[in-house]
């Protein structure tokens, strides 16, 4: 029987966690909180064992939440319980919220352009299984070839939202845990011009990552993104390189394929001297 705590950790994988957690994980943010976990452990031990106790979910609970930090609201995140619940071989989830944060959609971005390699404006499942590899590889982990297969369905399963057997761009950027927006920040039109000077001063700063004092590639790629998820939330690589298009179009005045500081500025409307 697999109902005690350590009996549970040998039988849950990665894979069945993650397929578990989203059923819980209402908003996606990689939270729960104290009430929720039950289900979650109740669930859990139902999908482990056929004589499963309800007791021992609420022992389960109880251990995880004395041995982890709790949010100021009373919540646990995803990290703490799986490091709680899975065996260490088994951390696998673990790598997407901790060893490779992203913070900037430049970053993710050149993780799209790397792995969307028939440039088709979607992940396919062969794509997405390079990229876990690569990942793996890069971690030092070393698994099985059916492991990978095993863990690339399930994350197809769990991500690709409309079944239809591809990530998009929202879809990767999920499983990445891509931080909010950086332009949600700003209210460019709400502001006085000393305003919207530092405003701007502090976006352009934020996509220029090679410091250069003009957007090339990704960081064009980044700020399309963002850009565009202000109006469009669901937005797929067509989309994005179709307005990349456009932008550049409008706002790449010396036609070096690149978006100089000022060009930008121009573009948004901004009548600033550099």
């Amino acid at each position: 029987m697999c109902c005690s705590f350590l009996s549970v950790m040998e039988c849950v994988s990665a894979a069945l966690f993650l397929q578990l957690w989203t059923q819980f994980d209402k908003d996606d943010d990689g939270f729960i909180d104290e009430r929720t976990l039950e289900e979650f452990l109740r669930l859990v031990l139902k999908t482990v064992s056929t004589e499963s106790d309800v007791s021992e979910a609420q022992k389960m609970k109880e251990k995880i939440v004395r041995s982890c930090y709790m949010t100021a609201d009373g919540r646990l995140h995803m990290e703490q319980v799986a490091g709680a619940l899975l065996p260490k071989q088994e951390n696998f989830l673990l790598m997407f919220r901790r060893e490779t944060p992203l913070y900037n959609s430049v970053e993710f971005m050149r993780i799209w352009r790397c792995y969307d390699s028939d440039c088709s404006g979607y992940i396919s499942a062969a794509e997405l299984k390079s990229f876990l590899q690569d990942l793996l590889h890069q971690h030092d982990k070393l698994i099985s070839t059916d492991k990978l297969q095993e863990y690339t369905d399930t994350m197809m399963e769990v991500f690709d939202k409309n079944q239809d057997g591809r990530l998009d761009l929202n879809d990767l950027a999920r499983i990445l845990a891509l931080k909010e927006n950086f332009l949600l920040k700003f209210e460019m039109e709400a502001c006085s011009l000393e305003d919207r000077r530092r405003d701007f001063e502090k976006i352009f700063a934020h996509y220029d990552v090679s410091n250069t004092g003009a957007l090339e590639g990704a960081e064009v790629d980044g700020f399309v993104k963002d850009m565009m998820e202000l109006v469009k939330p669901s937005l797929s690589g067509s989309d994005l390189d179709k307005f990349k298009q456009v932008l550049l179009g409008h706002c790449d005045i010396n036609r070096d394929g690149k978006i100089q500081k000022n060009e930008l500025a121009l573009c948004l409307g901004l009548k600033l001297n550099f």
